[in-house]
């Protein structure tokens, strides 16, 4: 079984600021972990190689199949197109209804689907994200938890290998973010690799699944699935 995701000796720099060094990681098909540490610990520069908005300094990054870190501008869409991305404000456009956002995301990676199917796919993965009854509404008159789900339903309508989240539950009570949690776990069994950049303790204790951890641009703890110690996990927050 190939790799999604694999990161081998890859180091990113800012300027003289390193943000990731020297890191070494994979990530399976139906995985889902976790991505954790103190805040400026690089996890959001690990995001956005792996969705190849920057290029990595040194080091080889290997997304479903496509070379990173050596792709040409004009195939960066290729890769976008098998990576779901869920971000922590939603980034929902106001005056599309919850349909709407979510076939515009569909349609804008991949001009060739046609209006229809665009909006029957669309339905269905806000059927799948409980969010059946609210195709019509407008970004406002949902929740937040709500909005949430519509995200995820635009991230995963496209059935890519890879999704990834930049703290989903950071603007979230901490009952909606187990809802957004749930539907994670949901994703990652249905085959796709799910990785979760958070500082939420509680879920990442409770749910026992892998965690990677960044401390000053370093990978120092890669734990896996169902040894996750709060106590260890702390001390690096």
């Amino acid at each position: 079984m190939r790799s999604i995701v694999q990161f081998s000796a890859v180091s990113r720099l800012y300027g003289s600021r390193r943000a990731l060094e020297n890191v070494d990681l994979t990530l399976e098909p139906g995985e889902l972990a976790f991505l954790v540490g103190p805040s400026g610990a690089g996890k959001t520069t690990l995001l956005k190689l792996i969705n190849r908005e920057i290029r990595p300094s040194s080091g080889e990054v290997w997304v479903a199949g496509f070379a990173a870190h050596q792709l040409k501008k004009s195939r960066v869409a290729q890769l976008r197109r098998r990576v779901g991305v869920v971000f922590q404000d939603y980034k929902l456009l106001p005056r599309l209804n919850a349909m709407e956002n979510v076939a515009f995301g569909l349609q804008v990676g991949d001009l060739r689907i046609s209006e229809d199917e665009a909006r029957d796919r669309s339905l269905d993965a806000l059927e799948a994200v409980g969010l059946g009854d609210r195709a019509g509404a407008l970004p406002h008159q949902l929740s937040g938890g709500q909005q949430q789900r519509v995200a995820v339903a635009r991230a995963v309508v496209a059935q890519p290998p890879l999704l990834i989240a930049d703290e989903p539950t950071g603007n979230l009570d901490l009952e909606t973010a187990w809802g957004i949690m749930d539907l994670f776990e949901d994703i990652a069994a249905w085959g796709t690799a799910v990785l979760v950049a958070t500082h939420n303790v509680e879920i990442v204790t409770r749910l026992q699944r892998r965690v990677l951890t960044l401390v000053d641009g370093r990978l120092v703890r890669d734990q896996p699935a169902g040894q996750t110690g709060r106590m260890a996990w702390l001390a690096t927050s």
